[in-house]
């Protein structure tokens, strides 16, 4: 998601960390057209420090926190690895779960060539555990919006977590669903919350998906237990 002028939304920013709305199809990674990269030329600072700590897939947008020093990016870093970083999303599923709210947990491996996790019969040199739990939100046309709270952090794990049940994500043609229009796939960072890395204290943010496929098919405001 971006401006008309193609700017990214900055949600906040100090010396030590910058939050923003990654746009879909932009990537996390610090590259050519990177989102830090982006981010710097938007700034007007070529040499800014703008670390990633963590990621979102490519074709997924929200909130991400960058660092702005190395002392940050080490600290939230260590709050990914204990999981202090507390991460919301919101997903659209092309199915409706039969449980309206659970917990998944299964075994992911990740196929580097194709570039896809799978769910693995159990653990092995590729294969991690995965765990998330959701909750059904609102149900539309054979769609269903669901929160899901990650409590763990694996490379696709929403999306082959839910198309390993025969629930893809809505739009995410990779792991099954047919295609859809619309920009990105039916999954957004909704929350991020973690402690500051300079003053400690407990910060949050949020925001919700563009009013566009498959977001436009549900009333997203207000949400239960929405900030």
């Amino acid at each position: 998601m971006a401006d008309r002028d193609g700017a990214i939304p900055v949600l906040y920013q100090d010396r030590r960390i910058l939050v923003c709305l990654k746009p879909p199809g932009v990537c996390s990674a610090d590259q050519p057209g990177g989102l830090p990269d982006r981010l710097r030329a938007q700034l007007g600072e070529e040499a800014a420090c703008l670390r990633t700590v963590h990621r979102l897939d490519q074709p997924v947008g929200g909130v991400m926190v960058l660092a702005r020093s190395r002392e940050a990016a080490r600290r939230l870093s260590s709050q990914v690895a204990g999981r202090r970083l507390e991460k919301e999303y919101l997903a659209v599923l092309t199915g409706v779960p039969e449980e309206r709210e659970g917990v998944l947990c299964d075994w992911l491996g990740y196929d580097r060539r194709l570039r896809r996790a799978y769910r693995a019969d159990g653990p092995g040199r590729e294969a991690r555990w995965a765990e998330l739990a959701y909750q059904v939100l609102q149900v539309r046309d054979g769609f269903a919006l669901v929160r899901v709270q990650l409590r763990t952090g694996r490379t696709h794990q929403i999306r082959a977590q839910f198309a390993a049940r025969g629930l893809p994500l809505a739009g995410d043609q990779k792991y099954g669903a047919p295609e859809t229009e619309g920009t990105g796939i039916g999954l957004w960072s909704r929350l991020l919350a973690f402690d500051h890395p300079q003053t400690g204290e407990r910060v949050c943010f949020t925001a919700m998906p563009p009013q566009t496929e498959p977001w436009s098919r549900f009333d997203l405001a207000p949400l239960p237990g929405t900030p």
